[in-house]
């Protein structure tokens, strides 16, 4: 079992938050990036980050994207369609995403719209 899986999401979010907000983005436009990949609308998403939820707990009760196989390309060297443990995989399509967002790509296409 990876370290990442008994993480909280809470202990993270902060520097996606960061991360994102260095690079001209914003909060909001994170959380729909989170919105459109899990299906967690905001309450839903507060909640998990006040409850201190692991990753493993948070992608359990994720209602993943249909079009979430769209999300291709790298992450740390590795290719998250080639990923073969699902939950490593969600994780990363998380990552993907982010780093999308923070990269300054229009929110059509981190959406997959």
């Amino acid at each position: 079992m990876h370290r990442i899986y008994t993480v909280s999401v809470a202990s993270v979010y902060p520097h996606y938050v960061t991360k994102v907000e260095k690079k001209g983005r914003t909060k909001a436009e994170l959380d729909e990036v989170i919105e459109w990949l899990t299906g967690f609308d905001g309450p839903a998403l507060q909640r998990h980050l006040d409850d201190g939820t692991t990753f493993e707990e948070f992608f359990d009760q994720a209602q993943l994207n249909p079009n979430v196989s769209l999300i291709t390309g790298t992450v740390c060297g590795v290719r998250v369609e080639e990923i073969e443990d699902p939950l490593m995989q969600r994780i990363r399509y998380l990552d993907k995403l982010v780093d999308e967002l923070a990269k300054g790509r229009p929110m059509e296409k981190v959406l997959r719209a």
